[in-house]
């Protein structure tokens, strides 16, 4: 098969596992930078050119869109569907978990756990914001923060109501979630190919840290799901409409409460945590879909 990889970059770890398992699996791969497509949009006749050259008979791409290029990375992930090429991850659902408050109200319809959330229009009466998700300790999170960038712990009513009015003056757009104590500084990114959990790992913040992600400097290891974690990770997924992503969950007394679903996953951590070969199931994934 022919196989594109839509990535910034052939040597980062996520893109460059994919080029070994297509290549291990005997199909033709290349990486393209979605930047440096050219769409061009005619009667029944969509195309794509990259770097001058038109891209033709293609079987698949795997999208890695990163969130700085979400507009124009969809827009060509959209024309390669067009040209009815199959694609690990459509458009509109790459789109759709971009959104962090679209996200979470699609999770709530389908009955999935949450934290309790609030998003208010800059309300200036940010007391009774706090009041709502049962008071200090929160999180704060803009909506536009990646990798645990833009994520605050208020551990105080006083320091919550500061943090939220100067995210209100700045016209920032933020979500306040209640704490999870007994979460303990981890959680649970689950991914799941194709409908199947195919790796679990847990990831646990570095001393003092409460966000675990681990390009924050947290750490992870494998960990062996529940049956109410793996239910859930699946579900979530299914509700985003996603063929690959990674499901952020933290475990709480009441069950697994989810974070997140991300449409594009990185791959070195969860590798490394469970030794297993998450981009050849992917891969597999493809071969099964065509």
């Amino acid at each position: 098969m022919n196989i594109k990889i839509l990535s910034r970059s052939a040597s980062l770890y996520s893109t460059n596992a994919l080029v070994q398992a297509g290549i291990k699996r005997k199909h033709n791969v290349q990486v393209i930078d979605p930047l440096n497509c050219d769409i061009v949009i005619e009667k029944r006749n969509p195309e794509i050119y990259y770097k001058g050259k038109k891209l033709e008979h293609i079987d698949a791409v795997i999208p890695r869109i990163g969130s700085s290029i979400t507009f124009y990375g969809t827009a060509v992930v959209r024309q390669f569907e067009m040209m009815n090429v199959f694609t690990t991850v459509s458009s509109q659902a790459l789109i759709e978990s971009r959104d962090k408050l679209r996200s979470l109200q699609r999770l709530s319809k389908a009955g999935i756990g949450l934290p309790k959330t609030i998003f208010t229009n800059y309300s200036k009466n940010v007391s009774e914001v706090v009041a709502h998700v049962g008071g200090a300790p929160l999180i704060i999170k803009l909506l536009e923060g990646t990798q645990g960038l833009g994520v605050v712990l208020a551990e105080t009513q006083n320091a919550a109501e500061s943090v939220i009015e100067a995210f209100n003056g700045l016209q920032a757009r933020v979500i306040v979630q209640e704490y999870i104590k007994e979460a303990k500084g981890a959680d649970i990114r689950a991914f799941v190919v194709d409908g199947q959990v195919v790796g679990a790992m847990k990831r646990q913040g570095k001393e003092g840290e409460f966000r675990s992600n681990l390009h924050r400097g947290g750490s992870a290891k494998v960990i062996t799901l529940s049956d109410e974690e793996e239910n859930a990770a699946i579900k979530a997924v299914k509700a985003m409409k996603l063929g690959v992503a990674g499901v952020d969950m933290l475990q709480s007394e009441r069950g697994p409460l989810i974070l997140e679903v991300n449409s594009s996953p990185g791959l070195e951590g969860i590798e490394t945590a469970t030794g297993s070969d998450i981009a050849r199931t992917i891969i597999r994934y493809i071969e099964r879909s065509l």
